[in-house]
């Protein structure tokens, strides 16, 4: 039952922070007005800084403790941030 909780809330993190940086993301690109066909590269930027944020810090808060919540290595936390700071600013070029 409690993985089925922690499940729910995964996905209610994802929808909240997710349509909360979505549409931030979204009036930044839209003041732009050049943006329109790169839009999908901030939503993966999104996915990756919610993803690195579950894995570094709210799994230790949820429902279910298993033994392998462990943080990712800084190394790879570095990577995925810098990746989605690039995949955030690619579309204000190339647009």
């Amino acid at each position: 039952m409690r993985f089925v909780l922690e499940l729910f809330r995964i996905a209610v993190i994802v929808f909240l922070l997710g349509g909360l940086g979505w549409f931030l993301l979204n009036e930044i690109y839209a003041s732009i007005d050049q943006t329109i066909e790169l839009k999908w590269l901030g939503a993966i930027a999104i996915l990756l800084l919610i993803f690195v944020l579950y894995r570094n810090k709210l799994q230790f808060t949820g429902w279910y403790q298993g033994s392998k919540n462990v943080k990712l290595p800084r190394a790879v936390t570095y990577v995925l941030v810098f990746s989605a700071v690039v995949l955030m600013i690619i579309p204000l070029f190339l647009g």
